[in-house]
Parts: C-alpha cells; structure tokens; sequence
C-alpha cells in the first residue's frame, strides 16, 4: 500500500525559496524547475518505500524521529506516520548550512 506524503507549510516555504533562489541565482527558470523536479521525485520515492532515508547524525534529531533523504546538496526531513500510512515532510534545508536549528 501506498504512503501518503503531506508537507508542513514550513517545508512548502523553504523548498519554494530554494527553487527561487535557484532560478535568481542561475537566471534560468528551466534549471530551477528541473531542480525541483528532482526533489518531488525523491519525495514521492517515499510513497512506495518510506523507510528508504538515513538517520540523522545530530542525536537530538534521532530521538525527535526524523529520517533523511538526500538530494544533491539539500536534505529532506521528514517522520514516518505508520498508523495512518502517512510520510510527513518537515523541512527541506541546504546540508552545507547548521539546520539543527532550521526543523
């Protein structure tokens, strides 16, 4: 059976401004749309097999749950939900900056 994915508004937020960014910093939208795309792929990867991410190495965030895929240079955090079948995407951060503090 299929996972359902849901975002938190927090999540829609920070992957909007990252395809934003993307597409102000390249000056080409298409480059950020395929961006994107390679995000919504991982994520929906998750509908099929939820418990494919990693575990996160800062501590605080294993105990709080979470689990993380990674794309390219952004990670994406999200819980796993197995009485409803529901994948939750937390956040979506840039691995090179300290996100212990960005979920």
């Amino acid at each position: 059976m299929k996972y359902k994915i849901l975002r938190t508004d927090k999540a829609e937020e920070q992957l909007r401004e990252i395809i934003f960014y993307i597409a102000d910093d390249s000056g080409n939208v298409d480059i950020a749309l395929g961006y994107l795309n390679k995000i919504e792929t991982a994520i929906n990867r998750l509908q099929e097999l939820p418990k494919s991410g990693s575990i996160p190495r800062y501590s605080i965030l294993k105990k709080q749950g979470y689990t993380i895929i990674i794309v390219e240079r952004h990670l994406v955090f999200y819980k796993i939900n197995e009485v409803e079948q529901t994948v939750i995407i937390y956040a979506i951060v840039d691995g090179r900056r300290e996100y212990r503090n960005l979920l």
